[in-house]
Order: C-alpha cells, then sequence, then structure tokens
C-alpha cells in the first residue's frame, strides 16, 4: 500500500484562542501545539471547551480571536466525532468505503479492501455487512475510527473517541493512533480519561494545569513545558499570556 501524498513536519498551532456564546467564555486566550510525531491529548472537565477548542483547529469553527496555524489540507485529515457521524442506513463496511470512494485512482475493489482492511484492525470483520443503526455504541466508535483510519491521513483529530469503549478495546484503539503518530502523523485528542491521557506525548489541560512533555519530546526544549496557556478562563499556569 502507498503512503499518503502529503507530507509535513510542521506542529499545529493556536494562539491566543478565544471563544464566547451566548454571554460566556468558554476559551480564554488558549495557546496550543501539537507537533507531528506525537500524540498531543486535550483534557479538562465536561464544559471547559475540549471539544471546541478541535473545531476551532480544524475550522469547523471560528474564534472569535487569536489565530491557528493548521498546515494540513483537508484530504490529509481525519475527525473522529464524539457522536461517530455514521450513516445509519448504511453498513459498516459502506460508511467506512465513504471516506475514500471518491479518491481518485482507487478503483472499487481497492476501495472495498482498504476498508476491510481497516475494519479488520478495529476488530469489526463479523459485523463489515451489519447496518450501522444495529451496532452498539462501542462498535459505531470503533467503525469511527476505522473510517478515520482509512484514508492513511496525516492528522487525526478525535474527541472523546473512546467513551463506549472497555479498557482492552480503549487500548487497542489508541494504539492505533500512536502507531500514525510513531509515522510522523500528527494526532490530536480530546478526552477526560486520565488514564489515556497519560499516555499521550503531550497533555494540554484546559482546567488549567499546564501542558507538559514527556519522554522523547522533553528532549526538544529541556523543559517540561509546551509554552501554551491551558485556562479557558485564562493565562495557564505555564506563562503564556492571552
Amino acid at each position: 500500500m502507498s503512503e499518503p501524498a502529503f507530507s509535513t513536519s510542521a506542529p499545529l498551532v493556536g494562539t491566543g484562542i478565544r471563544y464566547e456564546r451566548d454571554g460566556r467564555v468558554i476559551l480564554d486566550g488558549v495557546s496550543i501545539s501539537a507537533p507531528a510525531g506525537a500524540v498531543t491529548a486535550v483534557t479538562g472537565p465536561s464544559g471547559s471547551g475540549k471539544s471546541t477548542l478541535l473545531a476551532i483547529l480544524t475550522g469547523l469553527e471560528q474564534a472569535d480571536s487569536g489565530s491557528v496555524d493548521n498546515p494540513y489540507p483537508p484530504e490529509a485529515t481525519s475527525l473522529i466525532l464524539q457522536a461517530y457521524g455514521l450513516v445509519s442506513l448504511l453498513t459498516a463496511a459502506e460508511n467506512v468505503e465513504m471516506a475514500v470512494q471518491h479518491d481518485a485512482g482507487l478503483s472499487v475493489r481497492e476501495v472495498r479492501a482498504r476498508a476491510a482492511d481497516a475494519l479488520e484492525l478495529v476488530g469489526l470483520t463479523a459485523v463489515a455487512d451489519h447496518l450501522a443503526e444495529a451496532l452498539s455504541g462501542g462498535q459505531q466508535q470503533r467503525v469511527a475510527v476505522a473510517r478515520a483510519l482509512v484514508s492513511r491521513p496525516r492528522l487525526v483529530v478525535a474527541d472523546e473517541f473512546t467513551a463506549e469503549l472497555d479498557h482492552a478495546t480503549r487500548d487497542r484503539m489508541f494504539g492505533l493512533l500512536q502507531q500514525i503518530a510513531r509515522d510522523g502523523g500528527t494526532v490530536l485528542v480530546a478526552t477526560h480519561d486520565t488514564d489515556l491521557a497519560g499516555r499521550a506525548d503531550r497533555v494540554h489541560d484546559l482546567a488549567g494545569l499546564a501542558g507538559r512533555r514527556r519522554g522523547r519530546h522533553a528532549a526538544d526544549t529541556g523543559a517540561g513545558h509546551d509554552g501554551a496557556a491551558g485556562s479557558d478562563t485564562g493565562p495557564g499556569s505555564d506563562g503564556a499570556a492571552p
């Protein structure tokens, strides 16, 4: 199988992001950097702005102020939505095929083969021909992961993508995203699962904790902070201003 044509080592960066709706400040001066070759986790309690931040970084929402530098074009990007985003009256396989059925140069046979491979990766070969509406919540989440992987993306943005999964399946799905990062891609995950976040290379906590680096990324600057504001109500504890 060929590799994606698009490649970059540039990070996905949001700077000074402010977002307010109905008189409520959801994000206030938030800055974040998600580098290639790493899994970056965005954490915080419900209502802290995790989903909103991901939507702004991927262009689904517009911030009131601040800037986003996203080097990844749409064709190199995959989203794993909290609400799955499946077409209920299509099968699991058909939902996955939709992500690549219009790719230039892929025959119908190749599209089906790639979808089958992606479903095998997430352990759903046995339900490939089942309608999405007949699947359990956990199975639907895994179909959403397969759909994200089938296009061989360089940027994966996942919003609470393991909420319906048992721990073993959660770890397997997270491992698939870690492999994308190991292959040089960028992975950005919003989660309230502290155990899952603890396995990320970087953590940005919207509750106000400082973002941090671990492992090989800590050696990049010799420091433990990522220079990003970590609070959704003001400057974070890691020294960044709004």
